[in-house]
Order: C-alpha cells, then sequence, then structure tokens
C-alpha cells in the first residue's frame, strides 16, 4: 500500500486513478496524518459481496425453513 501526502496526490491524480484501477490502494495523508484512502472500487465491491453471500450461507445452515417456502412466508408477512 502506497502512502502519499495530500498534495502529491493532487498533483499525480490521474496518474494515481490508473494505479488505483489496477488494485493499488492508496494512503492519502495530511501534514502526515493518514485521512483517507483510494481503493479500487469493483474489488472492494467484490469482497463485500462474496463475505455478504458466505454469511447469506451460514445463516441459511442454523436457520432451516422445515418445509416452508419463501413465497409463503413474505404472503404472511403482508398479512401483518
Amino acid at each position: 500500500m502506497k502512502t502519499l501526502g495530500a498534495y502529491e496526490v493532487k498533483t499525480h491524480l490521474s496518474r494515481l486513478l490508473g494505479e488505483v484501477e489496477k488494485g493499488e490502494r492508496i494512503v492519502i495523508t495530511r501534514h502526515g496524518k493518514a485521512v483517507a484512502q483510494l481503493v479500487p472500487l469493483a474489488s472492494r465491491n467484490s469482497e463485500k459481496i462474496a463475505r455478504a453471500i458466505e454469511d447469506l450461507k451460514e445463516f441459511q445452515k442454523s436457520h432451516p425453513l422445515d418445509g416452508i417456502s419463501v413465497r409463503s412466508l413474505i404472503e404472511e408477512g403482508r398479512k401483518h
């Protein structure tokens, strides 16, 4: 992970965005203190989606429907 000051990021933003598109993560500092991070949007979302899917699979294992359909649960919820 690369760390750069805000001025340098501002000066070289176009080049840095190209690096981020290729997967690089860049920490932006102001007066030596980390204040932000440039990260690739697609990979971040992919990781989050994959994690959510795994969480749902684990939830499904521990909460069986025992023959009840999801559709009937939805309809029952609409009644209340």
